[in-house]
């Protein structure tokens, strides 16, 4: 609303590809970003999404700085986690470990506090600390049957702690809780099940080619095999 219209209508239409680009096609989402970004710097949600595009094409640095700049022009701590999540990229899990610590953290809704606790365990488990990561996971969120946006990836990290740590029969009963609760395929626990159990699945698509190719093989040879059948019948006699 603070932009002429015009500029508005480019802003918002670049913004737009962005989302759409974001999860499929990370790196062109960044570039329709950085033109948003050039247009508008000074609109927050402008920053918010060039954070994120450079976010998804780990360029944790420079999403920091958007981020950073988002939050002081909104004053809001929603991005607190994912800023957390971008110093465990630059390889400072130390430092957010620290933010999970801040007064910031209680400011936020439950699904961002269970996100900010998502955060602290990966950046224990990148300081070689499981045991830690693993009871940090655990919470009040994760014994709850109650299911939430939150709740398969909250299980699949708890289960995923747990394999880590050579802790195979729980990990397996919480990939299957994380399984159960994971209505949209956010997490891949199925495929983890099926590793842990030995189940190889092999792709349709590949095995219908293999079928086309071995078809379109038989004719030539067959035309080989009967060639070869009556070059036999002519001279079997003569060599006998």
């Amino acid at each position: 609303m603070s932009l002429p219209k015009t500029l508005a209508e480019d802003v918002a239409r670049n913004l737009v590809m962005v989302a759409r680009l974001i999860d499929e096609d990370p790196e062109q989402a960044y570039a329709y970003a950085r033109i948003a970004l050039r247009l508008a710097s000074r609109v927050a949600a402008v920053r918010e999404a060039a954070g994120f595009a450079a976010y998804a094409t780990q360029k944790y640095s420079e999403a920091l700085a958007e981020f950073r700049a988002a939050k002081r022009m909104t004053g809001s701590v929603e991005l607190w986690p994912v800023m957390a999540d971008c110093e465990r990229g630059l390889g400072r899990p130390e430092r957010a470990l620290a933010m999970a610590g801040e007064s910031e953290v209680q400011k936020l809704d439950k699904a961002g506090q269970v996100e900010m606790r998502l955060v602290a365990a990966g950046a224990r488990r990148d300081m070689g600390q499981l045991d830690a990561a693993i009871v940090t996971l655990q919470s009040s969120e994760l014994a709850s049957n109650a299911v939430h946006s939150w709740t398969p990836r909250l299980r699949y990290a708890y289960a995923d702690a747990l394999l880590a740590a050579g802790r195979e029969d729980e990990a397996r009963e919480w990939f299957g809780k994380a399984l159960e609760a994971d209505k949209d395929g956010a997490t891949d626990a199925s495929d983890r099940l099926a590793e842990m159990d030995g189940v190889e699945f092999v792709d349709a698509l590949e095995e219908d080619e293999d079928v086309d190719d071995a078809t379109s093989a038989a004719p030539a040879d067959e035309e080989k095999s009967d060639n070869g059948d009556d070059h036999k019948d002519e001279e079997g006699p003569a060599a006998s």
